[in-house]
């Protein structure tokens, strides 16, 4: 058995994520398991300086050098903490998967330009800092394969939980929401994923304009409001909720901007929190019906909320209104809670890179075959 770290930060910039994972060097059907946890805080300036850079038209080298500089550091404080609090010695990490943090994504290009998707991170110093091997770069080969290098947490969720017997539905609430068809392992047929919209961002972004706070915890707010049907149509008549995948978006494409852009200036603050809600519950669904069309699948026994929308009880109430024949599990059951699936992915990413593996799912990213995720950078 070999320790791996993975370490995500998410669109929500709320901190980094340290997995420690132990997964079977030889026998790939071994179930990665979930060893040890740390979460660190993103600091306030850090938090700040990567929302501007996130929407930002123009940044100068020095601006995205000092951020990814910090961003790193950070990293290696958070892989220092996960270190002693596990008391692991650090001879013993295999290696540490490092997904940066996204501040663009666009696999269509832009004006007719090439697809890109650009993380900030820093392998060579996270290796010098941490004395660990680091496993970094995941998205962009999967891009030069023609796929939308997102999302990539599918092929993790289908090595953690397909089962015989059942279809299963995994879905990761963050600033954005993606999801995980899974057939039974005796259907020979891929897993589907894509994007089917924002999760936590608007909820978040709204929030924090007219209450202060960084999230709405619980969705108490938006439970105080009421969903106003005609702006929710409004919302949902962005094309992306109604395009086929593979397909994948971020802030590039939902942003305050473009919610204010649909209101009348008559509603009322947690109306709309509460129709932003009622938007990423009705976007889920979507997306899991389309998912379900195009597999012919049945009514999946289990969708397995993951990422911190989990906890937000108003937003788990919402999902199983729209999905009735569906039961909504603990990923926790499958000894993985909600928090941590996505940093075990990139532990699990990682893994793969050193076994020369393939990392991705062409039946999720759309890429015109197989590939080996990431670049090495020795310790």
């Amino acid at each position: 058995m070999s320790l791996f770290i993975g370490l995500m930060s998410g669109t929500s910039l709320d901190g980094i994520d340290a997995a420690l994972v132990e997964i079977a060097e030889s026998d790939a059907m071994d179930r990665p398991r979930l060893v040890a946890t740390h979460a660190e805080p993103m600091p306030e300036p850090l938090r700040q300086r990567l929302w501007r850079l996130c929407h930002a038209e123009r940044v100068s080298f020095a601006e995205l050098a000092a951020a990814e500089d910090a961003l790193c550091r950070l990293q290696a404080d958070t892989v220092e903490a996960l270190l002693a609090t596990s008391h692991t010695p650090r001879e013993a990490i295999a290696a540490i998967g490092s997904h940066g943090q996204t501040i663009e994504h666009a696999p269509h290009g832009h004006d007719g330009g090439p697809a890109y998707t650009l993380q900030l991170d820093n392998p060579s110093l996270l290796a010098e800092l941490t004395g660990c091997p680091v496993v970094a770069d995941f998205r962009r080969r999967d891009l030069a394969a023609g796929g939308q290098a997102a999302p990539l947490a599918p092929a993790f969720h289908e090595a953690l939980l397909r089962a015989a017997g059942e279809w299963r539905l995994v879905l990761n609430l963050g600033g954005f929401a993606n999801l995980t068809l899974l057939p039974p392992t005796e259907d020979e047929r891929a897993p589907l994923g894509f994007d089917t919209g924002p999760a936590n961002a608007l909820l978040d972004a709204w929030y924090a304009r007219h209450r202060g706070g960084r999230f709405d915890a619980g969705g108490e707010w938006a439970a105080s409001g009421r969903v106003d049907d005609a702006l929710l149509e409004r919302l949902l008549a962005e094309p992306f909720f109604h395009q086929p995948p593979p397909r994948s978006t971020g802030r590039e494409l939902f942003h305050l901007d473009w919610l204010e852009r649909r209101l009348t200036g008559e509603e009322a603050p947690e109306d709309v929190q509460a129709t932003l809600a009622e938007l990423t519950a009705t976007s889920i669904a979507l997306g899991i019906g389309m998912a379900r069309e195009r597999l012919a699948a049945p009514p999946a026994a289990a969708l397995i909320p993951c990422g911190g929308g989990a906890h937000n009880p108003d937003l788990l109430t919402r999902l199983a209104r729209h999905l009735p024949e569906t039961p909504l599990v603990a990923s926790a059951d499958w000894g993985w809670p909600a928090d941590w699936l996505e940093a075990g992915a990139f532990a699990w990413l990682a893994w793969r890179r050193l076994q020369a593996r393939p990392g991705n799912l062409p039946s999720v990213t759309g890429a015109s075959g197989c590939r080996v995720l990431g670049g090495v950078y020795a310790a």
